[in-house]
């Protein structure tokens, strides 16, 4: 059994609602701004609660927020080239946010937004109306992210429907650290990515257009390895690559995509 509630949170010009999903594993909190997972509370090793993604204590931390702390981003997650694309014929210029290309959706993006809640079963539902033009991108787009607690498992389904062709890729933001809040880094844990290619990037962090293959690489994460020693090897500022989670011509199939099994102390 799943308790869901809600109460104002902070002070904005518009009203920010702090929703909580409860069961006897996990407490998660999750703001109307951003539609932002604010904590995920869970047991560790000790048998103790505690926080597992970073976040802030207060809203003022999210407003001025530039690293996009628990939001969902959008329209589009990921960097943009040069802030341009092109669609039916037409050319599209975006804000200019990251070095040379767009990121996240622009500045004022969905996680900037005060979403609309309703509660569902076992969860809450998140509606957002992006405007036509919204950040540049084309078409009134009609946005929800609905978030369900079921014992230990979070799950968070998108949609979206736009009135015109326009690109769209929605995820969450959050940065996850199963030590709890007093870990000062993740480099203890193990991680593995399903994923027999990746994409390498310019020094602007854009794909280059190839797909590697994995193998002898520092991108081979398809045993858990500790992320730690790992990250001494990839070049550059770390793993900030995509990772191809199918080929062409595989199933659309649910599998697992990544875990993070443990953390050796």
């Amino acid at each position: 059994m799943t308790e869901v509630r809600c109460q104002p949170w902070g002070n904005l010009p518009s009203k920010v609602d702090l929703w909580t999903l409860q069961s006897s594993q996990v407490k998660v909190e999750i703001l109307t701004l951003g539609a932002i997972i604010r904590s995920i509370y869970s047991k560790g090793k000790d048998g103790q609660m505690d926080d597992v993604v970073l976040g802030y204590d207060d809203l003022e931390g999210y407003v001025l927020d530039k690293r996009y702390f628990g939001a969902v981003v959008g329209r589009v997650a990921n960097r943009i080239a040069q802030g341009c694309f092109v669609v039916d014929g037409k050319t599209y210029r975006l804000e200019i946010n990251n070095g040379p290309n767009a990121l996240h959706g622009g500045s004022r993006g969905f996680n900037k937004a005060i979403w609309i809640a309703t509660a569902v079963e076992c969860g809450v539902k998140m509606c957002l109306t992006s405007p036509d033009g919204d950040q540049g991108y084309p078409g009134e787009m009609q946005v929800s992210v609905t978030y369900t607690l079921q014992e230990g498992t979070l799950t968070a389904e998108y949609q979206a429907q736009s009135t015109k062709t326009t690109p769209i890729n929605l995820t969450n933001h959050s940065y996850f650290n199963l030590g709890g809040q007093a870990a000062d880094n993740i480099y203890d844990h193990e991680v593995s990515i399903n994923a027999n290619s990746y994409l390498p990037v310019d020094d602007t962090s854009i794909p280059t257009g190839e797909i590697k293959a994995v193998d002898g690489s520092p991108f081979d994460l398809r045993q858990p390895v500790l992320i730690g020693p790992q990250l001494k090897k990839v070049p550059g500022s770390g793993f900030d690559h995509n990772f191809c989670l199918s080929s062409p011509g595989d199933p659309w199939t649910e599998k697992t995509a990544a875990r993070k099994p443990n953390i050796k102390n």
